[in-house]
């Protein structure tokens, strides 16, 4: 569903329409009129999860999804929350899949849809914390505890191979 941002702000202040998100390109947006959420459509996002997915990572999809496999996961996990912003695309998915490449590496391999799954997502972000929300964003788990953090203005401005060489530095620490 792709919508106007102009539209939707002239539409702002009616009652069964509340603006959740206001930072999405300026081609989508993300809103709920009567508490249905509408996200971005599956077919402009499939191909970004297939990025990770195609790649060895387990999409979560919703919060049980999230902790259950938070709680289960044993060794060290890599959870990607994943994004339809230009540096998910160049710099996030790229380079955690590229980092996955050296003789360390986690052992689970996990994703979110931020702007998607918002289930999921939240129950992930409380499983990050003390790190406010970010996306994208990627967190370094070992038995279920956050041992790594990279935040989204850890991840705008670098290349991809920046971010697996930091990542891969992380790796040898904690797998």
């Amino acid at each position: 569903l792709l919508i106007d941002c102009v539209v939707i702000s002239i539409f702002k202040n009616v009652a069964n329409l509340t603006l959740i998100e206001q930072s999405l390109p300026l081609f989508c947006c993300i809103f709920a009129i009567n508490n249905i959420k509408i996200m971005y459509p599956e077919e402009l996002v499939a191909p970004m999860r297939a990025d990770l997915t195609n790649n060895g990572f387990t999409e979560l999809r919703d919060a049980e999804q999230v902790n259950s496999a938070m709680s289960e996961a044993k060794g060290t996990s890599l959870l990607v929350v994943n994004s339809v912003c230009g540096c998910a695309a160049g710099s996030a998915r790229p380079g955690a899949v590229a980092s996955l490449g050296g003789d360390k590496k986690p052992k689970n391999l996990f994703t979110v849809f931020a702007g998607q799954d918002s289930d999921a997502v939240a129950a992930a972000r409380q499983h990050l914390l003390p790190y406010p929300p970010s996306s994208p964003s990627i967190g370094v788990f070992k038995n279920g505890e956050l041992v790594h953090f990279i935040e989204r203005h850890h991840i705008e401005g670098r290349s991809a191979d920046m971010i697996s060489s930091h990542l891969q530095e992380v790796y040898k620490e904690h797998c």
